[in-house]
């Protein structure tokens, strides 16, 4: 008997027949022998519309209040998935219960609207499992030291399924989304694109950074610290396929020493549009400089992504780094209002239309020459790059929004995305 948790997107849950089949699918592993656990999202579109209602209600200058409500009402969108697939697994004959992140308990830091988990409490869980029951915990959400809700930010409930696989020691993680797997880059933007059948959880995790809205990049994270074998798949094939077909489906995210994962150079394109670039022009160039700047920005909670220093000139330089576009103007107005004054820079210029676009694989380790062919096609193509970051698996440009599907599509050709891999 193995231990296996499924975890359900808001699409696979849109309607009472959708959730009707995740039970019959649920109910089909657990007759087979398995203890089962499911983290579901909220329905598609019921947490948009919950923070569209608290945006029209919201008070001129948002403060900490404002977030710790807003966390309150979001995390009801997953509170009423969970009630409604136990409802369903019972009439499918299954003993089930369902339980609120703050019941298990669920323990996170107390950042409003994008938590981080730090302890699951899982007695509770394997209790009911005990008793062959299906445990049912919402996604998205947990609680904090003083008991206040919190949400973990969009796409958190697959961090909550990883989280509670790798607390539960689960034998494997399957993530049911509206696609049915990892591909080398979105088939909506290069009809060409891939399934890859495996995919290393480093690749996994720089594809996650930048940009590919598969899996969050927390859930990868969580599933690589503690080892967790996690499975990409469809919630949208027949939920009576064969088990073991079913098992067997969607793309592994696995370790690099597996020996049967692709050896591609370079498996997949990266990319994401929500992306804003600012730039500190006229900063002294003396020890500290950077910390002033981003010392600023990470106590506001803000994220920074790629940061490049100039070269020096006359004892001045420029400072340019990357943010999420939804924090562009926040970050804008804290350079300005404090950070600014405090340096003696000159001004604080930005660009909210970037993007950023991505090669990533593990290949790239053992091979030369990879970064100069993605350059000389971007090149050939007619786009400039602004700004450029690597590591040992990955080479990032960030280029005018404009160029972005251009370059996407023209990397995936030069890079022999489009063929077939090779046996």
């Amino acid at each position: 008997m193995a231990l296996i948790v499924h975890k359900y997107g808001g699409t696979s849950m849109g309607s009472t027949e959708r959730i009707r089949n995740v039970a019959r699918r649920v109910a089909k592993w657990a007759r087979a022998g398995h203890q089962m656990v499911v983290v579901p999202s909220a329905m598609s579109g019921e947490t948009n519309r919950l923070l569209a209602l608290a945006k029209e209600l919201a008070p001129q200058k948002p403060g900490a209040a404002y977030h710790r409500e807003l966390d309150m009402l979001a995390s009801t969108g997953e509170q009423v998935l969970v009630g409604l697939l136990a409802i369903a697994l019972q009439s499918e004959g299954m003993d089930s219960v369902s339980y609120a992140g703050w019941q298990v308990p669920i323990k996170t830091n107390s950042a409003y609207t994008k938590a981080r988990i730090e302890s699951i409490d899982d007695r509770r869980i394997r209790a009911d499992l005990a008793e062959g029951k299906v445990v049912i915990v919402t996604g998205f959400q947990g609680v904090d030291e003083d008991d206040n809700i919190t949400t973990l930010g969009r796409g958190g409930s697959d961090t909550s399924a990883v989280a509670v696989a790798a607390a539960l020691k689960a034998q494997e993680c399957l993530i049911y989304t509206d696609v049915d797997g990892v591909y080398t880059t979105d088939p909506r933007i290069v009809p060409e694109a891939r399934r890859l059948e495996t995919v290393s959880f480093e690749e996994m995790l720089e594809m996650a950074s930048l940009g590919s809205k598969v899996l969050q990049i927390r859930s990868v994270e969580f599933a690589g610290k503690y080892k967790v074998p996690l499975r990409v798949l469809s919630s949208f094939t027949p939920w009576d396929i064969d088990l073991a077909e079913e098992a067997r489906s969607g793309t592994l995210i696995t370790f690099e020493e597996d020996e049967q994962m692709e050896q591609a150079i370079v498996s997949g394109i990266a990319f994401n549009r929500d992306e804003a670039k600012i730039s500190i022009l006229g900063v002294p160039d003396k020890p500290g400089i950077a910390y002033q700047i981003l010392g600023a920005v990470a106590d506001a909670n803000i994220e920074v992504d790629v940061i490049i220093q100039n070269v020096s000139k006359d004892g001045k330089t420029d400072f340019s780094f990357t943010v999420h576009r939804n924090e562009y103007a926040k970050t804008m107005d804290l350079l300005k209002e404090k950070v600014l004054p405090a340096l003696g820079a000159q001004e604080v210029v930005g660009d909210a239309k970037i993007c950023k676009v991505s090669i990533v694989g593990i290949g790239m380790r053992s091979h030369v020459g990879v970064a100069s062919k993605m350059f000389r096609c971007l090149s050939e193509e007619g786009i400039n790059i602004q700004m450029i970051s690597t590591s040992e698996i990955k080479t990032l440009v960030v280029l005018d929004e404009k160029y972005m599907e251009l370059a996407v599509r023209a990397l995936h050709r030069a890079f022999d995305l489009d063929q077939p891999a090779a046996a």
